[in-house]
């Protein structure tokens, strides 16, 4: 790997070049770089991000961190394994209780996984950690690849995409803190670079979606600070949480555990006529006491403000030989965490299609498929995190709530009620996290089978072609995940069936090796998997989807070239069991 000092004059040459060091730009180059595929990463930024922006890794992302080898350093990061994650509502942060989701802690996760069936069968939970902290885990990560070359301090200056000829990107890149300039010729750009996104701006890409919703919380400007205040816990009588969220008619806020041990993302609704672009440390001070009921002492380390009410998506998230991703594609208002959850995944779908394409092991008509997969899950889960800030942010905070009256009482077991229902709303959430699919793409499958109706807080594992694979938990001990092979699997399931598919196997095996495809046979004798998938033989993508499921080998090689992105002419094709 190149040093992020390095600094020789000659250009660069690579095969992706990434705009953006956040999460979702560092997961995609983990996906690259894992490959052989040469990627260069810049970052203006000195580092990784200092603030603690998102908190909530979700267990399908954390599934996809456990496919790369590192799930187990992300859930030592952040809380103390002992320490809870519960969300918790209050009229202020040392006033009354209103409501509680008891959740585990990162070790009762890791203890309890292995029990858990149903919707919430999975190979990982949850974890409840600061983006701060998993952006330095991906990019060490990152950075153990020869062909990547990471480089924060780094700026993309301006590029063209000249259509044609081997490296049809040419870009310079410039060291912000040198102004050094680099030329770099690339075979694609990928523009992970926020909300801003000077890439998907030069490329006059406009936002589709919705903007600028009004609510009394989470809906126009807020306010952030990081702060640092051990005093919080010595100040509240309350049983810890992870995050704590405060309901009253003067102000709205909340803050989420960042390390346990007194460090906090502080957030609170800016009202009209309040201009918090200019609010100050002090300001902090003030608007935290508001919130938290008191006055104690607290470290102000930054200040800030952000938008809340969008539900919006990019009207393309590709454009010639450059992409967009993460938050330049999608920008969401918070709720229920997954604008960084949404990025990981779209890293993780773009990833094994460009390898493919660089590899030569697919035409790069394969890489409209990203769009046609990923922007209607961005649209999907806009929208869920829009119901999410309407159930939470609509809800009117009435005066009565501070009383200590009995008006006030009444009015906290109204709202407490309510709140209670919608904890269960927004964090309860099996159906968002494991329930997207991509069942228009022409890269599926499908085998006549209805799939589970789309539900926030219920899912219905299936093999249904165009979904997340049924997970289980192996006699061994083992995740079923763990045992699928990083690009193409192949499950053969049952006992019974084993002898009989034999040539069925190697008829795949055949079909893959002269479509160069890197695909490996599973087999699994359980009967249960069986059933589970309800077929005996399972096509699994490399980003861990479903692509075909079926009973013999009949259509093996127009399976796989339709699977893998062969097939060009963008029709999905049908192959009944």
């Amino acid at each position: 790997m190149h040093s992020d000092a390095d600094t020789s004059h000659e250009s660069l040459t690579v095969d992706v070049l990434i705009a953006g060091g956040g999460p979702c730009g560092l997961m995609l180059a983990n996906e690259l770089g894992q490959r052989g595929i040469r990627c260069l990463l810049v970052d203006p930024k000195p580092s990784t991000a200092f603030n603690p922006q998102a908190n909530a890794t979700q267990a399908r992302t954390m599934e996809h961190f456990r496919r790369l080898g590192f799930a187990h350093e992300i859930r030592a990061e952040g809380l103390p394994p002992d320490h809870p994650s519960d969300i918790a509502y209050f009229t202020r942060f040392t006033a009354h209780e209103l409501a509680r989701l008891r959740l585990p802690t990162a070790a009762q996760a890791v203890a309890s996984v292995k029990g858990l069936s149903g919707s919430w069968s999975a190979a990982e939970l949850p974890h409840r950690v600061s983006q701060k902290y998993v952006e330095v885990v991906l990019r060490r990560h990152a950075g153990k690849w020869p062909d990547c070359d990471i480089r924060y301090g780094w700026t993309l200056d301006g590029f063209q995409d000249h259509s044609e000829g081997e490296h049809p990107i040419q870009a310079t890149v410039r060291c912000v803190s040198t102004g050094e300039s680099k030329s770099v010729h690339a075979r694609y750009l990928v523009g992970a670079d926020g909300p801003r996104s000077p890439v998907r701006q030069s490329l006059g890409i406009g936002w589709g979606g919705s903007s600028g919703v009004k609510r009394q919380f989470m809906g126009g400007t807020m306010f952030a600070a990081y702060i640092r205040s051990p005093a919080f816990y010595e100040t509240i009588l309350h049983d810890r949480a992870w995050m704590y969220v405060a309901v009253n008619a003067q102000r709205r806020g909340f803050i989420a555990t960042v390390d346990g041990c007194g460090e906090f993302a502080f957030h609170a609704a800016v009202k009209d006529g309040e201009d918090a672009e200019s609010w100050t440390a002090d300001d902090a001070r003030r608007i935290f006491a508001e919130v938290m009921g008191c006055e104690i002492p607290i470290e102000v380390l930054s200040v800030g403000t952000w938008m809340a009410g969008h539900a919006l998506v990019a009207q393309r998230f590709q454009q010639g030989h450059v992409f967009i991703a993460g938050d330049a594609a999608h920008l969401f208002t918070p709720t229920g965490g997954l604008g960084y959850n949404t990025a990981v995944e779209d890293a993780v779908n773009l990833g094994w299609k460009l390898a493919s394409v660089m590899r030569g092991q697919a035409p790069p008509a394969l890489l409209a498929s990203y769009e046609q997969e990923r922007k209607p899950l961005a649209e999907r889960n806009t929208a869920y995190a829009r119901q999410f800030a309407d159930s939470v942010g609509l809800l009117v905070a009435p005066p009565q709530l501070d009383e200590d009256s009995l008006a006030g009482a009444a009015e906290r077991r109204r709202v407490g009620d309510y709140l209670d229902r919608h904890v269960r709303l927004e964090f309860n959430i099996p159906g968002v996290t494991f329930g997207g699919r991509y069942d228009a793409s022409p890269l599926i499958v499908h085998d006549g089978t209805l799939v589970p109706p789309d539900a926030a807080n219920n899912y219905t594992p299936t093999a249904c072609p165009g979904g997340r694979p049924p997970h289980a938990w192996l006699a061994d001990g083992r995740s079923l995940f763990d045992t699928f092979h990083m690009e193409w699997t192949l499950l053969q399931l049952g006992a019974d069936e084993c002898d009989g598919l034999a040539s069925d196997v190697q008829a795949f095996l055949d079909a893959a090796n002269a479509l160069t495809m890197d695909l490996r046979v599973v087999p699994h004798v359980a009967p249960e998997l069986r059933a589970l998938y309800e077929a005996p033989l399972i096509l699994i993508r490399p980003d861990q989807i479903v692509a075909w499921r079926g009973h013999d080998a009949r259509d093996a090689a127009a399976v796989l070239a339709q699977a893998s992105g062969r097939l060009v002419s963008g029709q999905s094709r049908s192959a009944v069991a």
